[in-house]
């Protein structure tokens, strides 16, 4: 995979139970097992996507992505089948399910994060979770360029969820959400990769006395790829898949109200 050693991974802190603090990424060397099937799952934002990563062939046996901006709930597990079948493998041989945990629609993630744990139970493999700024992120950290990574997502209202990493894969600006003017000081670190569905937006109002991006691109959706990838990096004692919100749901789930 180019831009990313497989030596290096995003070593997550998901461990508040509501998924509202920030948690930081630290870049480490620890090496993942060189042999591992992983099932990658994301329907964090405007995509529905599934694939089946082989890392002893640094390859994948199967993966499909459909955009979409509602319906995962159906679409969802007949694409996890269909990847599953392509990939001539049954759940009991994965070695791990990876999902992408937010920030995103709220919904989605519930979509996603209740698949994997079923699944995960089912086949009694470890779920982990992928933080959606590390997956857009992640093809652009390079262990020897100096140019940072912005990670955004638009939040609505002028606001974005984004993460600022320095080339190297290290956490300048911790995952919040902020209006775009706190995203404009990660200026100072130099000029930029932005990337995320919010690139656009912030490029558009980047200050005119800060020298440019150096590249934007607007993608709906981390590629499943990078899921995958990340996924079969992190420790699953520390990447939990528990939803990532940023900020409170504006709809809740039943269990949530009885708690209140």
């Amino acid at each position: 995979m180019a831009g990313l050693d497989p030596a290096i991974y995003f070593s997550e802190c998901l461990r508040t139970p509501a998924g509202f603090e920030a948690c930081d990424f630290a870049l480490s060397r620890k090496p993942y097992s060189p042999i591992m099937l992983v099932l990658a799952i994301d329907t964090a934002l405007e995509s529905c996507a599934a694939a089946v990563l082989d890392t002893d062939a640094e390859a994948f046996r199967a993966r499909q992505s459909l955009p979409m901006k509602r319906g995962h709930a159906e679409a969802l597990m007949p694409m996890i089948d269909e990847v599953m079948k392509a990939a001539s493998l049954s759940y009991s041989a994965l070695d791990r399910i990876a999902v992408t945990v937010g920030p995103g629609s709220f919904t989605g993630l519930r979509v996603g994060i209740s698949a994997g744990r079923g699944l995960g139970l089912a086949a009694n493999r470890p779920v982990v979770g992928i933080t959606t700024l590390a997956a857009y992120a992640a093809p652009l950290i390079d262990g020897e360029s100096e140019t940072p990574v912005i990670a955004a997502i638009d939040a609505r209202h002028g606001h974005v969820y984004a993460q600022v990493f320095s080339g190297d894969g290290t956490s300048l600006i911790k995952p919040a959400i902020m209006p775009l003017e706190d995203v404009f000081r990660a200026a100072r670190f130099g000029p930029a990769h932005i990337v995320g569905d919010a690139a656009d937006m912030i490029a558009a109002q980047w200050p005119s006395e800060f020298e440019p991006p150096a590249s934007v691109d607007r993608q709906a959706a981390p590629d499943i790829a990078w899921v995958a990838w990340l996924g079969a990096s992190v420790d699953p004692d520390e990447a939990l898949p528990r939803p990532y919100y940023l900020r409170a749901p504006d709809a809740k789930t039943k269990a949530e109200l009885a708690q209140r």
